[in-house]
């Protein structure tokens, strides 16, 4: 009873506050008395938060407006399962027969919207339904689980910066979930694949690896940034959601150099030479084709993996607004046809990349030891903060 109440109240702060969340007429999407067929429910975020949300949302706009199909975006008013489902539910009233949810936060509203309303199809992207205590993991035909190979682009991350010349690395992982430690894993395997390729010494790169237990622009992960860089390090991965925010402005004062994560971020700051992107976009619209070009069987009921032979994830080529813009030109000497090559050979398969390795820790994070066992590190010398 008391979970029933929390969804409804939940549905009355969704509903409250739909119409600054809905896109309205301006982004394609009739919304209003005439419903919407698409809709996106955010996480916590906002749809312009350079990450899961907005990269989803894009997606979603540039399907529905080249097929002429209405949609809309709903920020629920309480980021819980309750709240989730409560906008999810408002969705669904809307008229809508697909809803897109960004995040793993959503595993479990999906779970159980999933068998709420048969009818309509969901796609959740970096997830898997399931039960809140994780006993039971079940996706059903109306739901489509993405995820994508974030260890593919961390490699590619780490690669690119050793291949640069940077030997003091850093990774600044938010909370030690599946896809955090992926990002983190790759990276150093790709750091230790750049130093083979340039015959370097056992131990002469050195990363500083670290989880700040949170996804949050706070003071705290700004310091750690902060004295990262005052011990030396050249380049922080932050693979944290707003952490990157914190070592941003860590590596603004410090005049040292930040690789984002998931999007691309270098919008965001000078101090951004890159990122492990994930094909948010692409993947949204892929599905959302199979879904009104009656091939849905594709995604329907089950994972799916985006990678680097699909364009599910990498580095960005090029640079937004402007065509003859140079993506590489904050390295000093990485540059496009190196990126072209090392791609390639991933897309192909002849890369060899764990995306899981086995921690003692019940928190997820691996210590020196671990990661240097089982990711095989001879030319990374990897110290955990």
């Amino acid at each position: 009873m008391k979970r029933i109440l929390a969804i409804a109240l939940a549905i009355m702060l969704v509903a409250a506050s739909l119409a600054g969340c809905s896109t309205g007429g301006d982004n394609g999407a009739d919304g209003g008395s005439d419903g919407y067929e698409i809709a996106l429910i955010t996480d916590k975020g906002n749809i312009d938060d350079k990450s899961f949300n907005q990269g989803a949302w894009e997606g979603v706009v540039e399907f529905a407006e080249a097929n002429d199909i209405s949609h809309t975006y709903i920020k629920p008013e309480e980021a819980s399962d309750a709240g989730y489902l409560a906008a999810i539910d408002l969705a669904v009233q809307g008229g809508a027969e697909v809803v897109v949810t960004p995040g793993f936060l959503f595993e479990v509203p999906i779970y159980e919207a999933q068998t709420a309303y048969p009818d309509v199809k969901f796609i959740l992207l970096d997830g898997a339904p399931h039960t809140a205590d994780y006993s039971v993991f079940e996706t059903k035909d109306n739901v489509a689980s993405i995820f994508y190979a974030e260890e593919e682009s961390g490699f590619l991350a780490g690669y690119a910066a050793v291949m640069d010349g940077m030997t003091d690395l850093g990774f600044m992982g938010g909370m030690a979930v599946p896809a955090v430690q992926a990002f983190g894993y790759g990276y150093l395997q790709g750091a230790e694949y750049a130093a083979n390729e340039l015959g370097m010494a056992d131990g002469e790169v050195e990363v500083t690896y670290h989880y700040t237990g949170n996804f949050e622009e706070n003071d705290t992960n700004k310091a750690t940034a902060s004295t990262m860089y005052q011990e030396g390090v050249e380049v922080i991965f932050a693979a944290g959601g707003a952490v990157g925010k914190s070592v941003m402005s860590a590596a603004s004062e410090a005049e040292a150099k930040v690789i984002g994560v998931d999007v691309d971020q270098r919008y965001d700051s000078e101090t951004v030479i890159t990122s492990a992107t994930k094909g948010l976009a692409a993947s949204v619209i892929s599905v959302l084709e199979s879904i009104y070009n009656d091939s849905w069987d594709t995604y329907s009921g089950k994972s799916t993996y985006f990678n680097a032979s699909n364009d599910g994830v990498g580095l960005p080529t090029e640079v937004l607004g402007d065509g003859g813009g140079e993506p590489f030109d904050r390295f000093e000497s990485f540059d496009q046809a190196a990126y072209d090559e090392i791609f390639a050979e991933l897309a192909a398969g002849n890369i060899e990349i764990l995306r899981q390795i086995e921690v003692a820790d019940a928190t997820g994070y691996a210590t020196a030891d671990e990661l240097t066992e089982a990711l095989g590190l001879e030319k990374v010398d990897v110290t955990t903060r």
